[in-house]
């Protein structure tokens, strides 16, 4: 295995990584406002996530970092492109990550419910775009000759990508119900629950399209293995459902967890080689060979990698043990 093979194989891990942890965080945010029928259960919603939400973009972080030193050809074109697109992203990843901060600086009802909706604004645009984002990379945008990104905002927008995004809002809000049901208790988990199975129920049908579309406007279903993953993720999907319909709350958590990895999976694997498809020539895709760095800096990034990664991850799991308890009204810290 070369070395840009590898670390293509690392930018996946990482975003798989980051849709995982990320994915219920999100979840948590958008449920906030309407799980919460007080201040006080706001609070545990809050605390659910609030040891390691943090934590989980570190993933991105360093995603877009490897992205950069490793493909930085990719990570040029990616970020002109979808500049628009990633500030959204951006923006709503600092409104919440102040909102989660400030929230509980004034007692104030009002100033706490506006911080409340800050979170859900953030949340619902990011976990809406990253959607868009993934669909656009396989779909294709306009890349030319020199690769660079010649079209605007709103070819990022069309039926399939609009898909995706609603893919992943849906998705990622069930992952957040599922976690609520894991780490509440009492009535706040029984709202979770119900919310999930709704959530659910309009997920499915949503991938259902998304497949469809997948198969009639990119590639994917060419490659046997990124088909079949593709197809394993929504199986998994129904499985998280019905296993929630069953009262198996753990069960249905890894299930949708497994959905959110092989999705994951199957668009990288789709991809491969490449890394961006343009829709002007496939002549003019940026490839994991095109697109990189030189062997060298490859080569110092991988010891570089292979020595903190394993420390990183080892830390990150500590903190969700440490953790790992469920959030009670009665234990509650501001």
């Amino acid at each position: 295995m070369d070395l840009n093979i590898l670390w293509f194989i690392l930018v996946t891990v990482l975003f798989i990584g980051f849709f995982f942890l990320e994915g219920f965080d999100y979840g948590v945010g958008i449920l906030l406002p309407f799980l919460g029928k007080n201040d006080t259960e706001r609070r545990v919603v809050i605390n659910t996530i609030g040891p390691v939400w943090d934590g989980n973009e570190v993933w991105l972080i360093t995603a877009g970092g490897a992205s950069f030193a490793a493909f930085p050809n990719w990570y040029a074109t990616l970020f002109s492109g979808f500049y628009l697109a990633l500030f959204l992203i951006l923006l709503g990843l600092i409104v919440r990550g102040v909102a989660f901060e400030f929230r509980s600086s004034d007692r104030n009802p009002a100033w706490r419910n506006l911080w409340d909706w800050m979170i859900f604004g953030g949340s619902f645009v990011s976990a809406l775009l990253w959607g868009v984002a993934v669909t656009n990379l396989l779909q294709g945008v306009p890349i030319d000759a020199n690769m660079q990104y010649v079209g605007t905002f709103f070819d990022l927008l069309s039926p399939y990508t609009l898909a995706g995004g609603l893919t992943t809002l849906l998705v990622f809000t069930l992952h957040g119900a599922l976690f609520l049901t894991l780490k509440t208790e009492g009535e706040m988990e029984e709202r979770a629950r119900a919310i999930a199975g709704k959530t659910g129920a309009l997920a499915i049908p949503v991938v259902l399209l998304l497949a469809i579309l997948t198969y009639t406007r990119t590639d994917l279903f060419s490659k046997t293995g990124a088909a079949v993953v593709f197809l394993a993720s929504a199986a998994f999907l129904v499985l998280a459902w019905l296993l929630l319909r069953a009262g198996k709350n753990g069960w249905a958590f890894i299930a949708n967890s497994l959905t959110i990895v092989l999705f994951t999976v199957s668009m990288f694997w789709a991809l491969f080689p490449r890394l961006m498809v343009s829709s002007l020539s496939p002549e003019w895709s940026l490839t994991i060979y095109n697109a990189s760095s030189s062997p060298y800096t490859l080569k110092v990034m991988t010891v570089v990698a292979l020595t903190m990664v394993p420390i990183v991850l080892l830390y990150q799991a500590w903190t969700y043990w440490v953790f790992r308890h469920r959030v009670t009204a009665k234990e509650l810290h501001y």
